[in-house]
């Protein structure tokens, strides 16, 4: 064989490896049903969980836990599932900016002793860009020109 085709071959092989890794962090998303069905059959694989945070008549979220002055790295709050299934979850890294305005949240972690233990929260916070906002951008723009010159 040539070089040239040892090293295409090398580099094929190479790539293909890498791909093989970085699926096996791959996850879809689950529920807390789930969740808790692998952490009982002793499973410690960690699953996705997309939710919503309750909200009071204020739109405020409720069951939100965290007390820098007590403890920056405790975070704990109420996550309401696709199945509507209610659940405490813990995270032990200061508090996300912006979750008490988040629409969605989904958290990566495990079941452990009955609680949710996220090692990441990602959350998704509402368009800037909301639909009533867009036909109010102000006056329409005019070209400027200076005077005596075309």
């Amino acid at each position: 064989m040539k070089k040239s085709h040892i090293f295409l071959l090398v580099v094929i092989a190479a790539a293909v490896g890498i791909i093989i890794s970085t699926m096996s962090d791959a996850s879809t998303y689950s529920t807390f049903s789930i969740a808790r069905a692998q952490a009982a059959a002793g499973n410690p694989a960690k699953v996705h969980v997309v939710g919503t945070l309750p909200r009071d008549a204020t739109n405020r979220p409720t069951g939100l836990e965290y007390d820098p002055m007590v403890n920056p790295n405790y975070f704990a709050f109420i996550l309401v599932d696709t199945l509507q299934v209610a659940q405490r979850v813990v995270y032990r890294n200061p508090k996300p900016q912006d979750m008490d305005k988040s629409e969605q949240v989904v958290i990566v972690g495990a079941m452990k002793n009955g609680v949710f233990e996220a090692d990441q929260i990602l959350t998704k916070c509402p368009s800037k860009y909301v639909e009533k906002d867009l036909g109010k951008t102000g006056p329409p723009a005019t070209a400027m020109t200076t005077s005596g010159r075309r």
